[in-house]
């Protein structure tokens, strides 16, 4: 199959390492893939199985930028592309432009709960597939009746287990005196409850002084507001000490490999990516009962769950596994036995790949 990735993203996440898991993994069982990205994209580097040629870079400001859709068209058209694929809400308008003209078949990921807006109801009419990276993304797109129901399917995020099971040489945080370690990973920002983690870490350590807890994230707002606040409620709490802000890595499975014990806090969360390598790397996990977490973990079998903003709970769950290591090896043993049944990234491209080929068997 010919298939066009479309991200106009500037960041690498979750969903710009899921696209570039799929295009790597489509074009190493032989797809021919193309991908369109912003100039100076992070995702040029990450897509290291697609062909340099095959990688085109053009402005992709918004969703009104006819003239990117126009040359999107005639890339379309003289590759012969058979599906083109968006990932980021903005550039599906664009997408579907260039789809529309050219006469190829359009799919589009959604990664994120927040509603699409009217240009999208507007644009997007001949769509042939919606995939969804969770049933709780999937409700909130059936609940817009933006798309047929029978259009939007859920195929879950994948990850590369062996990466994670084996752990990588490299820039994970090396454990000082073989302290315990408590961490959570993801970009900061109050949706993802950095805050709640610290002062559950605070009720933790007015107990136990034997545990360091990591925070691993980069701050994307503009004016590095997020990070400025976290660290005064470090400084607030007099937890300096105990509280590490790393920073971003590229090396996640390094430093899981450091941890004792994962927490995802967030307020919500679509799917929840960093929990699944967590479960990949063996590290027992605490998450709070968000829209992904709950369809990740099966409570008390392959991970903790507590109630989103229950600080006391989240300690005592963070206490609880601290002080139990059998319960820990358990846990992480089981959520292995998940990951490796519904989170491979193998499973996520075989099912993509069914998908992209009953697309284009079916009917306009």
């Amino acid at each position: 199959m010919r298939i066009l990735q479309i991200c106009s993203a500037r960041e690498i996440g979750g969903g710009e390492r899921h696209l570039a898991d799929l295009a790597n993994n489509l074009a190493t069982r032989g797809h021919e893939i193309f991908a369109a990205i912003t100039p100076g994209s992070p995702l040029r580097s990450a897509l290291s199985s697609v062909a340099a040629e095959n990688i085109i870079e053009l402005p992709m400001r918004n969703a009104l930028n006819v003239r990117s859709g126009l040359r999107l068209a005639r890339l379309v058209r003289e590759r012969r592309i058979e599906i083109v694929h968006a990932h980021v809400a903005r550039d599906y308008p664009l997408a579907a432009l260039a789809a529309g003209r050219a006469g190829a078949r359009l799919v589009l990921t959604r990664h994120v709960l927040f509603p699409l807006s009217k240009i999208h109801r507007l644009t997007l009419r001949r769509t042939s597939r919606v995939i969804a990276v969770s049933e709780a993304v999937a409700d909130g797109l059936r609940a817009q009746n933006i798309f047929p129901a029978d259009k939007i399917i859920t195929i879950h995020n994948g990850i590369d287990v062996k990466r994670f099971e084996l752990g990588s040489s490299g820039t994970g945080v090396p454990p000082v005196n073989n302290r315990t370690r408590v961490g959570t990973i993801g970009h900061l920002a109050p949706i993802k409850g950095q805050e709640e983690f610290i002062r559950a870490a605070a009720i933790v350590c007015g107990t136990r002084n034997d545990v360091d807890f990591i925070i691993a994230g980069e701050d994307k707002s503009r004016d590095g507001e997020n990070r400025a606040h976290i660290e005064k409620v470090i400084s607030d709490l007099d937890l300096k000490d105990r509280v590490q802000l790393t920073g971003w890595t590229d090396d996640v499975a390094s430093l899981l490999a450091t941890l004792d014990l994962f927490v995802s806090p967030a307020r919500s969360e679509p799917f929840g990516l960093s929990i699944v390598e967590a479960m990949a790397a063996g590290v027992p996990v605490i998450a709070t009962a968000s829209e992904g977490a709950r369809e990740i973990i099966d409570a008390e079998d392959s991970g903790r769950l507590v109630p989103i903003g229950d600080l006391a709970a989240l300690a005592e769950a963070i206490a609880d596994l601290l002080g139990d290591a059998n319960q820990r090896e358990r846990l992480a043993l089981n959520a292995r036995a998940v990951v490796n049944s519904k989170f491979t990234l193998e499973r996520m491209v075989d099912r993509t790949e069914e998908l992209y080929r009953a697309v284009i068997a079916g009917p306009e």
